[in-house]
């Protein structure tokens, strides 16, 4: 009995293997086809292709443990690669520029979570996940905040759904309006890691845009993703006051905090310290880029259309709302302080 449950708690390299092949495998298809159609990029394509092959084919369950392996962890490898790009100079630049934008629109999206949920009579619970998941980091906050609202499955499941649709427009639709509004590369990097909610899906729009955009995009993203820790904390002591601090009583900040944003930074500062050869960082970002890819490859396999369909019209249009608040907020505030 404890052995299974270990077993399940962390699958071995044998059992992640068949998932992380074939996610490797379209990956590589993807990555060819991004080279061919670099307005599309690579990271698109995987989404598409994952996609495509999730429902159409439909993988068995061998395939489980290496497709979430790879969405998850592969995703966070990629993002400690791309700090070997990056110097904590410039990651310490974009956070604070980010700043202002990154708190208005988190405002913008619990307020408007709250009004229109009240409007499209929303469960509060439902609100909450769709609303930290659109202002923070999609389905990694509303995982987060899972043990302290001790929501339904069903609603968790919805907010999930929800979230994930409007990661794949954004990942579609954000890089072809950037280009119409004829934004930077810092101004659609702001925008991008901003408005997108989730960690995969900024790295694909920015890197879609640019190379600068996407560099740019994921130091907003990180800086954001940041955020989960007072939100969660916040939210821990409204429920633990409101159910007489029975709701906050497996609440661990340990289980929640984001560790790969801390080796993120690590990677950062190995760059600026210079111990990183300059013949070999256009390889690391090769590798970075490659790693997105297979990441969101494993993401588009992990989505079923059948059930993003099947979660129903109110709470896709609280997400389609708040998603659409946020980011025409993020471009009001860039505006406003001149950083078009």
């Amino acid at each position: 009995m404890n052995a299974t449950a270990t077993t399940l708690s962390a699958p071995t390299l044998h059992q992640r293997l068949p998932g992380l092949l074939l996610s490797v495998a379209i990956a590589l298809v993807a990555l060819g086809l991004g080279k061919a159609v670099p307005l599309i990029g690579g990271p698109v394509f995987g989404i598409v292709l994952g996609i495509a092959v999730r429902n159409l084919v439909a993988p068995g369950g061998s395939y489980t443990a290496g497709i979430q392996f790879a969405g998850k962890q592969v995703l966070q490898w990629s993002i400690i690669a791309l700090g070997f790009g990056l110097s904590l100079n410039q990651v310490a630049k974009t956070g604070l520029e980010s700043l202002s934008v990154t708190l208005v629109t988190m405002t913008v999206a619990f307020l408007t979570a709250w009004l229109l949920g009240r409007l499209l009579k929303v469960d509060d619970k439902l609100k909450i996940l769709i609303g930290v998941g659109t202002a923070i980091c999609g389905g990694s906050a509303i995982a987060a905040v899972t043990p302290i609202i001790k929501p339904d499955d069903h609603d968790t499941a919805f907010a999930i759904s929800t979230i994930f649709l409007f990661n794949l427009v954004a990942v579609l639709l954000f890089p072809l309006l950037g280009h119409l509004l004829h934004l930077s590369d810092l101004g659609f990097g702001l925008w991008a890691g901003t408005a997108i909610n989730d960690t995969s899906s900024v790295v694909a729009a920015g890197y879609s845009f640019s190379k600068q955009a996407g560099d740019y995009a994921t130091i907003v993203k990180l800086t954001r993703a940041t955020l989960i820790i007072p939100v969660c904390l916040v939210l821990a002591f409204a429920m633990a006051w409101k159910q007489k601090q029975q709701g906050a009583s497996d609440f661990s900040l340990a289980r929640i905090f984001p560790w790969f944003i801390l080796w993120f930074l690590v990677a950062s500062a190995v760059r600026t310290a210079g111990l990183i050869p300059a013949a070999i960082q256009p390889a690391l970002h090769m590798a970075a880029e490659f790693l997105i890819i297979v990441a969101l490859t494993a993401i588009g396999l992990s989505a079923n259309l059948r059930r993003m369909a099947s979660t129903g019209a109110r709470p896709i249009l609280l997400g389609l709302g708040v998603w659409a608040a946020v980011s025409v907020s993020s471009l009001l505030v860039q505006l406003v302080i001149g950083q078009l």
